[in-house]
């Protein structure tokens, strides 16, 4: 058991310093970047964009696949191993592992609605709580699982599903810019426009999820707040970034 909690310490540890890595750079690209890169020239761009975006979307990637590793441990040895992700009722079963193929799917099922009905930002923030509803009411019904336990599979859904964006849809198409900027020429717009927003996509889902992760040890959260109002929490976190979008977009350089 000794040996247990050291390693749940461990990865705690690691899952809280890659996150901040990922995210951290997340927040650069989205509100920051963002508002910077459109100022500069195409020869400023050319000289800029091959030295400064390898080596931020190095750490990026690497901070996004190991807060996800770090993150599957925790689930293993503390919700699986320490069965916190049921509620009194619930067990192992075919429920509860359909659930959990679920989580670890989602991305597939993601990135068919955001490459066809959720382009739109508007139709991907109302889906997106549909589906974050539907899900945590899966959880609760068909799975067993506790208030931890639906919160910590939406969050892990979220995490699973920016994991995929950063390495099989950001990271390629990152890749294809910054070449074609470093050749001189104007990279294709659709894969500007897929970059963008994958990576808005994950801003988005990157709030909620944060909160899905402390209220674990907050006590009345913990004690169950319950689907409909774990989705009003996942509102109001998109509801700030949309703000938090508008503000970054008004500050300007000297």
């Amino acid at each position: 058991m000794e040996a247990m909690n050291v390693l749940e310490s461990l990865f705690r540890w690691l899952h809280v310093v890659f996150g901040i890595l990922w995210i951290g750079l997340l927040y650069f690209f989205n509100w920051v970047n963002s508002g910077f890169a459109p100022t500069m020239d195409a020869e400023t761009k050319k000289k800029v964009v091959p030295e400064l975006m390898p080596r931020a979307l190095y750490w990026f990637r690497w901070g996004a696949a190991f807060t996800w590793i770090t993150g599957v441990l925790l689930l293993l040895i503390v919700y699986y191993h320490g069965a916190l992700v049921f509620g009194t009722d619930g067990h192992w079963g075919i429920g509860a592992l359909l659930m959990i193929a679920l989580v670890f799917g989602a991305p597939f099922i993601y990135d068919a609605l955001a490459s066809s009905v959720m382009k739109d930002l508007q139709a991907a923030f109302i889906g997106g709580l549909v589906l974050s509803c539907v899900a945590l009411f899966l959880f609760e019904l068909i799975g067993g699982f506790s208030y931890r336990g639906y919160a910590i599979h939406l969050g892990a859904m979220f995490g699973t599903i920016m994991a995929y964006n950063v390495w099989f849809r950001i990271w390629p198409a990152q890749r294809k810019i910054i070449t074609a900027t470093k050749e001189g020429q104007a990279p294709d717009p659709a894969t500007v426009a897929l970059a963008g927003l994958r990576s808005r996509h994950n801003t988005y889902m990157s709030v909620p999820l944060v909160f899905m992760m402390v209220s674990q040890h907050a006590t009345w959260a913990a004690s169950g707040i319950g689907p409909i109002w774990l989705t009003l929490i996942v509102a109001i976190g998109w509801g700030l970034v949309y703000h938090i979008y508008d503000r970054a977009a008004a500050v300007k350089g000297f």
